[in-house]
C-alpha cells in the first residue's frame, strides 16, 4: 500500500493538474477563437516566420511543418521553426502570433539572450530528473515499504531532482515572455499586426504564457510539499 505521505502528494499534484487542464483549455479557445479571424495581410504563418528571420537577418534557421496541434517550437540544436499545420499554413491572426514568438526564439539565440543559453544548458539535466522523480517518489515517500519510506536521504535526493525542474521552469518563464514581447514588438513596427488585429495576437500570446506560469507554479507546490515532508 502507498503511504499517507504519497497519497498526499497525489492529491496535490491532481489539484495542480487540474488547474493546468483549466489553463491548457484556455488556451485552445483562444487559439480556436483567434484561428477563425484571418489576418488583413493574408499572410501564412510560414509566410510570417520568414518574413521576421528575414527582417533580423537570419538566414540559417529553417521553418518546418511539425505534426499535432499546438506543437509549435524552436530549436536552438538544429536551429528549427517548427509550426504545427494549422500554423504553418494557417492565414489567422493565432497563426502569425504564434509564428512570429517562435522566431522570438530564433532572435534570442541569433543575440545570445542568456536565459536561452541558461535554459539550454541544463535541459539534459532536466531530462535525467523528470525520469527519475516518479520511481524516487515511490521510494522516498513510501511506496515500497515501510523500510525505505521516510529515510531522508531519499527525500533530499528527490526534492534536488524536483528543485532542477522547479528551476527549469521558472527559466523558462522569461524566455517565453521575451519571446512574445519581441514578436508583438516586430509585428507592430513593420505593420504586420495592427488595432484590433494586435490586440487580439497579444491576447492569444498572453494565454500562451499562462501555461508557462501554470506549470511553474506546479513545479514550486510540488517542491515545497516535499520539503515539508522532510521537516515531518
Amino acid at each position: 500500500m502507498f503511504s499517507s505521505g504519497y497519497m498526499g502528494y497525489m492529491l496535490v499534484a491532481g489539484l495542480m493538474s487540474l488547474i493546468g487542464m483549466a489553463v491548457s483549455g484556455r488556451l485552445r479557445s483562444k487559439f480556436s477563437h483567434y484561428s477563425q479571424i484571418a489576418n488583413r495581410h493574408g499572410l501564412s504563418g510560414r509566410e510570417v516566420a520568414q518574413k521576421m528571420l528575414t527582417n533580423y537577418g537570419i538566414s540559417d534557421v529553417k521553418i518546418i511543418e511539425a505534426q499535432g496541434v499546438l506543437s509549435d517550437h524552436y530549436n536552438p540544436a538544429n536551429k528549427t521553426v517548427a509550426l504545427s499545420s494549422d500554423v504553418y499554413h494557417g492565414r489567422s491572426i493565432a497563426a502569425m502570433a504564434v509564428a512570429a514568438h517562435e522566431c522570438g526564439h530564433a532572435v534570442q539565440h541569433a543575440t545570445a539572450y542568456p536565459m536561452l543559453k541558461l535554459r539550454s544548458g541544463i535541459v539534459p539535466l532536466v531530462k535525467v530528473s523528470s525520469q527519475l522523480q516518479q520511481w524516487l517518489l515511490l521510494l522516498a515517500l513510501g511506496g515500497f515499504g515501510a523500510n525505505i519510506s521516510g529515510s531522508n536521504t531519499l527525500i533530499l535526493i528527490t526534492i534536488a531532482a524536483f528543485a532542477i525542474t522547479a528551476l527549469f521552469s521558472f527559466i523558462t518563464l522569461p524566455v517565453e515572455f521575451d519571446a512574445s514581447k519581441r514578436a508583438l514588438v516586430w509585428m507592430d513596427q513593420t505593420g504586420t499586426a495592427a488595432g484590433a488585429e494586435y490586440s487580439g495576437a497579444k491576447d492569444a500570446l498572453q494565454w500562451a504564457a499562462m501555461t508557462y506560469v501554470a506549470a511553474a507554479l506546479s513545479a514550486l507546490v510540488m517542491l515545497l510539499y516535499l520539503v515539508t515532508r522532510l521537516r515531518d
